[in-house]
């Protein structure tokens, strides 16, 4: 049978570790070329070792999502090792340590504003001519479900978060219809990320209460918002457009 990504390629930004690494495995399994992009080369190789291994196609590129000329020399390299870009999941991030207003300096919210919502902007933008040439594409944001309730994350992350939903509107208002652009909206998921942030006693406490308060009762998983991912990727959702899909557990709900 064939894979529900069988001639796309996919460049997934971010790719060297926790949900990106994921979204690699998941879409090369379903027959994508995978590029995996990464600031961190050597991650962005560990994730290409196991899509290669586990019977796939990937290759590492080393790129800043906050510069646009570093994206662009990657941009070109994917499309001379593969001919083209079908799909463009933008998932690089950075958290804030749910730092609020006071807690905020200019620093801090100019590194996340730069990562989380330049980032995809940037990377859209480098990826777009050969979107548009594919005739079948489609962009994929991973927002949060911070940027619809306050508690996901501080002040930056949330604001930051509440930019990629613009962000992907005007990007389908642009480029619709030879690219479809959703985002998805996670909650908390078990990364590198967030173990990292539960070391910090009162990020651990707003985390855990937020997990006890949803109905999955439990941290999700990489690989459910991995199969979202894949679902918006592949032809199956060709009627999908500019939607912003909620992977939660239910905390949403809270």
């Amino acid at each position: 049978m064939a894979g529900r990504m069988d001639q796309k390629v996919a460049v997934i930004t971010g790719a060297g570790a926790g949900m990106g690494r994921s979204f690699a495995l998941r879409l090369a399994e379903e027959g994508a070329k995978v590029a995996v992009v990464d600031l961190a080369v050597d991650e962005a190789e560990e994730t290409v070792r196991l899509v290669n291994e586990s019977g796939g196609t990937a290759r590492a590129y080393e790129a800043d999502v906050t510069d646009l000329e570093s994206l662009e020399a990657a941009v070109e390299s994917i499309v001379n090792d593969f001919g083209s870009i079908t799909t463009l999941v933008n998932n690089a991030g950075v958290l804030d340590g749910y730092a609020m207003l006071a807690e905020t300096d200019e620093e801090l919210w100019d590194k996340v504003m730069s990562v989380d919502l330049k980032g995809p902007f940037l990377a859209s933008q480098a990826c777009l001519p050969h979107l548009q040439a594919s005739g079948n594409a489609t962009i994929i944001n991973i927002a949060s479900v911070a940027a619809l309730r306050p508690g996901g994350g501080g002040i930056t992350y949330s604001t930051a978060k509440t930019g990629v939903l613009g962000l992907t509107r005007m990007i389908q208002h642009a480029c619709g219809p030879e690219i479809r652009c959703n985002a998805i909206l996670p909650g908390i998921v078990q990364t590198e990320m967030v173990e990292e942030a539960m070391n910090d006693p009162e990020a651990k406490e707003v985390i855990s209460a937020n997990i006890d308060a949803q109905p999955a009762r439990r941290l999700g998983q990489p690989e459910e918002v991995a199969n979202a991912v894949l679902f918006l990727a592949s032809d199956e959702s060709s009627y999908i457009y500019g939607v912003e899909l909620i992977v939660d557990g239910g905390w949403m709900l809270r």
